[in-house]
């Protein structure tokens, strides 16, 4: 089995219970929101007469603070950050409604290069080689230093490989969009259901949607260049097929994540783009 297997396993099972947890608050959240005013706010306006000697026409203006607009709320609704807790990259998640043009070759590049060398990267590839060496998941590899750094090298190399053919090469060939547009709205499991959907649906770029060719052609490439650089037993087409799969997985989960991603940073986290 791949060795970042059981590790990406994990990984999308933790994302996935996170969101799921999180997904009671939301419903909370939407249901409290189509509730009627208070009505302690409507036994203002019917209060007894003002003493007498008071000014009636100023007793309302002091008594009753405006309410707030419900467009405040809705401005934080599906707003995307550029990144998440502040560390992991979110580049490429579009908040809701929001109008962008076409990305141009450039942008491709840009986006992908961002993506495959954030200093974050670095830090959870060295988490997945630890991971892996401990799980003895390439007995090739050995043990050690410098075993960790065979690992470390092979899982910075798969990852830069997926992130340049999902994002840049396939994408620029197809004319596709790889960016991720946030549903922001509808039920839970409508949400869930769109943002997994996303690994075979995708917009073009100019903005219709297809079949997402750039991740699973993509993610299928990168599983086949990996064969290149690891060990002659782990070349076999089960093991590429693992690899793919895992690959679709993962992003598949990422995508579920990112979705719901902006419900999670305004219901805890605050944080600002």
């Amino acid at each position: 089995m791949d060795a970042l297997s059981p590790t990406r396993h994990l990984l999308a099972l933790s994302i996935f219970c996170l969101v799921s947890s999180a997904a009671p608050a939301f419903a909370q959240s939407d249901s409290s929101a189509s509730l009627p005013d208070d009505p302690g706010s409507a036994l203002v306006g019917q209060s007894a007469n003002p003493p007498s000697g008071a000014p009636a026409s100023g007793s309302s203006s002091q008594q009753d603070p405006a309410p707030p607009t419900s467009s405040q709320s809705d401005n934080l609704e599906g707003k995307q950050t550029k990144r998440i807790l502040w560390i992991i990259p979110n580049f490429r998640s579009v908040s809701v409604d929001e109008k962008l043009p076409p990305e141009s070759v450039k942008d491709k590049f840009k986006e992908a290069t961002l993506d495959s060398f954030d200093y974050s990267d670095f830090i959870f590839v060295g988490m997945l080689a630890g991971v892996a060496q401990w799980e003895d998941s390439y007995p090739e590899f050995h043990q050690g230093a410098a075993g960790y750094g065979r690992y470390y090298w092979h899982d910075l190399a798969d990852q830069v490989d997926e992130d340049y053919e999902v994002e840049l090469i396939f994408p620029v060939l197809t004319h596709q969009d790889p960016r991720y547009y946030t549903l922001g709205r509808g039920g839970f499991l409508r949400r869930t259901a769109y943002s997994f959907s996303r690994i075979f649906v995708t917009r073009t770029d100019s903005g219709s949607e297809t079949f997402n060719t750039s991740e699973i052609v993509g993610a299928g490439a990168a599983a086949g260049v990996s064969n290149l650089y690891y060990p002659s037993v782990e070349r076999t087409w089960t093991k590429t097929g693992q690899r793919w799969v895992v690959n679709m997985g993962l992003d598949g989960a990422t995508f579920i994540f990112q979705e719901f991603w902006p419900d999670i940073n305004n219901k805890f986290f605050h944080q600002k783009n």
